[in-house]
């Protein structure tokens, strides 16, 4: 949903916390992107209720920095609350999204900033150069302005600013640990009041709605409906760069993998058309009918850091009364039935403990708010590539070992993932911890060859 337009319906095509997954990233060579990532995660149906003004009501103030195209954080602030408009398209943007979404929760859940404290809310905009994603870093909340190929600004839809700010929410309430089928459900109730935000501002009901996540993000040319839909999951994109969406809606379709915190931004599609599922079945607006649910599942103390589909399946059917049938057999529907307990947090991957440089340096980035996968691999002994001799002197300076000591937690919400694989020895760090050296090492060789660094 663009901002700024609340009351028109939003195309299907061509639309736009990292919030870019990583089966993405495969299909796409980007370049100043990559280094800069590697820098561094109850009503019967009824018509919905009119959509509310998009200026908050809710009292935690917020502040609009400036990156200037840089990766120092925050930036130079730009804009606070209560100020007028500053004729820059992201600041602005920015400032309208993150006043929607905390009037969602101060207004419909009661929820006084991501704390529930009145925490006041920090954001960054034009972060990097020709950065293609946006991130809750546990501080705050940043956003990139795309590649200029496939993504445009990431502030430019609305559901981008409420799921990045849901990931704090998350953080501060039930603190599902990003890893795992736990992670999945943070990204997934990240999509939740995403989509929540984006129909009420239009005024749709659960049925009306198209249920699309990240749809202004692409740009014109990309054969993409949204970045994920939440009613089918697997069919939002089906592009010759970004290939065809692989979401799964089905708990038999569950992917197991080590890439990406163990695919939390893949397996989120079975919880997501749950949701939408029960949208529809409680009826009235998906932010108080379904919404109010999952968001009294969330902080009502029977969520945990490591509750895993079925146990968080449960909680919801707990905090539905008299629509508990109806949640129920959403979940039954995607395969997974509610049940207390359980846990399942994916996979960790082998972490290698130092090496010498040997003839090929692989290096593979996951996860992101898209979700996109890159991947690239480099002949250490090439003379006629001149990325070679740069990689072998990092190699000697990068300290292997104290790059997996730093990775033993999974990576924040919608951060890259780098595997470095090199001599035999298998890293896995997320970019928040990947250090000056091994950062640029990322970024030497997933930089395609004869490029500029």
């Amino acid at each position: 949903m663009t901002l700024g337009t609340p009351s028109a319906p939003r195309p299907l095509a061509g639309r736009r916390c990292g919030f870019v997954p990583p089966y993405l990233l495969r299909r796409l060579g980007w370049e100043q992107t990559l280094s800069l990532d590697a820098g561094f995660r109850a009503a019967r149906p009824g018509p919905a209720s009119a959509p509310p003004p998009l200026a908050a009501r809710a009292t935690a103030a917020w502040t609009v920095h400036d990156a200037g195209a840089t990766t120092t954080l925050p930036g130079r602030p730009v804009r606070r609350a209560g100020e007028g408009a500053t004729g820059d398209p992201a600041v602005d943007e920015a400032a309208t999204g993150i006043a929607a979404s905390l009037a969602l929760f101060a207004d419909v859940y009661g929820r006084d900033s991501y704390d529930d404290a009145g925490a006041p809310v920090s954001l960054t905009v034009h972060y990097g150069r020709d950065y293609a994603n946006a991130f809750w870093d546990g501080t705050q909340l940043v956003f990139g302005d795309g590649d200029g190929e496939v993504f445009g600004r990431f502030t430019a839809a609305v559901d981008v600013l409420a799921h990045e700010l849901a990931h704090a929410v998350t953080e501060r309430s039930a603190g599902l640990v990003y890893q795992g089928q736990s992670g999945a459900l943070n990204e997934s109730v990240s999509d939740v009041f995403a989509a929540c935000l984006a129909q009420r501002l239009l005024g749709q009901s659960p049925q009306e709605a198209d249920w699309l996540i990240g749809a202004d993000i692409f740009l014109p040319g990309v054969a993409a409906r949204g970045l994920r839909d939440m009613r089918a999951p697997g069919t939002a994109y089906d592009d010759p760069r970004l290939g065809t969406d692989p979401q799964p809606g089905h708990l038999d379709d569950y992917v197991e993998t080590s890439e990406d915190n163990g695919g939390v931004h893949l397996n989120s599609g079975i919880p997501n058309r749950a949701f939408q599922l029960a949208a529809v079945a409680v009826g009235g607006s998906s932010a108080e009918g379904a919404g109010a649910i999952w968001y009294a599942a969330l902080t009502g103390g029977r969520v945990g850091p490591r509750t895993d589909f079925a146990g968080f399946a449960a909680a919801t059917v707990a905090a539905a009364g008299v629509h508990a049938d109806a949640v129920g057999a959403a979940w039954e529907q995607v395969g997974v039935t509610p049940r207390a307990g359980g846990s399942r947090a994916g996979e960790d991957g082998a972490v290698g403990r130092g090496a010498d440089p040997g003839r090929r340096l692989t290096v593979r980035r996951t996860g992101g708010f898209a979700g996109l996968r890159a991947e690239a691999d480099l002949d250490l002994d090439a003379d006629d590539d001149p990325r070679a001799a740069e990689a072998r002197s990092l190699l000697e300076r990068v300290d292997l070992a104290a790059a997996a000591a730093r990775a033993e937690e999974p990576g924040g919400a919608d951060r890259f993932v780098y595997d470095v694989d090199v001599a035999g020895t298998h890293v896995r760090v997320p970019e928040q911890a990947l250090g000056a050296d091994l950062a640029r090492l990322v970024e030497v060789v997933l930089r395609p060859p004869g490029d500029p660094a």
